[in-house]
């Protein structure tokens, strides 16, 4: 299994801790939660179950579906048949028997996958779940419950901010993430797939570090042939998950993918203000609710860029599958098989390559400090542009804010060779630091720091940069 050392040991721990666990694990959908649980517990499953999708049933039966299938995964897994339960708690009191008849004192592991997927509309799932967890389950120390959801605001609001029944109920939670560099390079050597970092780097920038996606990277074809064969073929795989990635797990799609777009247009992001702006929405609950479900799921990161005041938090859009459908296929008005081939070279592509690479940079902050040696130092992150349209004003790709009183001014480049300072651009760097001196403690240091693919150039004016990190520092 790649990448989930530190998950996979923290599962054990709890199977191994001689009392009652209820844990709860979540994350965007696609990232690996059932299969995180299937490795880390081969053989060791007591009862699993995966509630049914509510787009794909009808809402009127949907209720009675999910009881059907509840009971018949029961059935299939030991218990005896009888009387199929008319509601959640009839359905959980069956569980709680069949438990018990089997129990011969080792561990038992309870599984339930997709659980925000049960709790259909007035079903009554909820308050018959926290009966089984509080009046049975929790007092057997024999017991330990997983519960999995990409349905991540059902997650969040129900039972690791639950104020009801299941307050302070939940032992343990674990938030999975995506992939880094390094752990998609692993994936892909696992499946003896050769890509140099360079195109592992492309990849990331279109599928992100999503295992789902990068499941159906083909050894025989390149890089820009398995983009085409899944995103734009006519009945590419990949071709229509954006929709599906909203459709299956938030209440109201429609509004958060609007969200989503909203964000896009532009790359260091909105505030509150200006998405209710934006989308013509109130400023409440709902909104809260959406925007965490968003930050959960690793869609969107939340941040005060540099020179705002913290009531200006800005949320920005890097979830790198949503940005490139954005970009390249959401106006598509005909089919091109070819599109990414016949365009690998084309202005839009190297354009886009530019922004998309910031945002791999904005998921690799750890990697980032790594490589100049602050990992333990705390940060504030962020773009800065004097306009916020971002043109015709001062834009810097990245500043890292540090308390030990420097600032690194980052410039990052995605180039196929290493990057060159002219004397335009050198006189460009010299100018900036004294922009940001005059918003800043007259104690703080500011150090030019270039992170781009193949390193520096060096000329006489490459001494501008105090740092320079490449594509390799992004996989340690």
């Amino acid at each position: 299994m790649i990448g989930r050392a530190s998950e996979e040991k923290t599962l054990n721990r709890l199977y191994n801790s001689g009392r009652a666990e209820f844990v709860a694990i979540y994350g965007r959908r696609r990232v690996g939660k059932t299969f995180l649980v299937d490795e880390t517990f081969s053989g060791r499953i007591t009862f699993r179950h995966a509630g049914l999708s509510p787009a794909d049933e009808e809402a009127k039966g949907l209720l009675q579906a999910q009881l059907e299938h509840f009971y018949n995964s029961l059935v299939l897994q030991g218990m005896e048949p009888c009387e199929k339960p008319g509601n959640w708690l009839n359905a959980f009191f069956l569980l709680e028997k069949h438990l018990q008849k089997i129990d011969d004192g080792s561990r038992q592991l309870v599984f339930l996958d997709e659980l925000p997927w049960l709790d259909s509309p007035r079903s009554g799932f909820l308050t018959a779940f926290e009966g089984f967890w509080n009046t049975w389950g929790c007092h057997r120390k024999n017991l330990m419950v997983v519960v999995c959801g990409s349905a991540n605001s059902w997650v969040l609001d129900k039972l690791i901010n639950n104020h009801g029944g299941l307050y302070g109920r939940l032992t343990h939670e674990i938030k999975l993430a995506p992939f880094t560099l390094r752990e998609c390079e692993q994936f892909y050597q696992s499946r003896q797939i050769q890509l140099s970092r360079y195109d592992i780097v492309q990849s990331y920038m279109i599928f992100g570090g999503i295992p789902y996606y990068l499941g159906y990277i083909e050894s025989s074809q390149s890089l820009a042939q398995n983009v085409d064969r899944l995103l734009f073929y006519r009945n590419g795989v990949l071709k229509n998950e954006f929709d599906r990635l909203f459709d299956s797990v938030f209440t109201n799609p429609d509004i958060i993918k609007s969200i989503v777009k909203v964000l896009y247009t532009r790359n260091a992001g909105y505030t509150r203000k200006e998405i209710t702006e934006k989308l013509g929405i109130s400023d409440g609950g709902t909104l809260t609710k959406h925007l965490n479900a968003l930050l959960a799921s690793d869609f969107v990161i939340r941040y005060v860029p540099f020179g705002f005041s913290k009531r200006e938090e800005h949320y920005k859009l890097v979830d790198q599958f949503c940005l490139f459908y954005l970009h390249f296929m959401q106006s598509q008005t005909r089919t091109n098989e070819k599109f990414w081939q016949q365009n690998i070279s084309a202005q839009q592509v190297v354009t886009w390559r530019g922004f998309a690479f910031e945002n791999v940079c904005f998921n690799h902050i750890d990697q980032i400090k790594a490589a100049l040696g602050i990992t333990g130092v705390i940060s504030s992150n962020s773009a800065w542009s004097k306009k916020s349209d971002d043109e015709d004003g001062l834009q810097i790709d990245l500043l890292i804010h540090r308390n030990d009183n420097v600032i690194n001014m980052c410039e990052i480049k995605f180039l196929s060779e290493e990057f060159k300072v002219d004397k335009n651009y050198y006189r460009v760097l010299l100018s900036r630091p004294e922009r940001i001196r005059e918003l800043v403690s007259p104690k703080i240091s500011i150090y030019s720091t270039l992170i781009t693919t193949f390193g520096l150039k060096h000329n006489e004016y490459s001494g501008v940069f105090t740092n320079v990190i490449t594509m390799d520092d992004l996989f340690e």
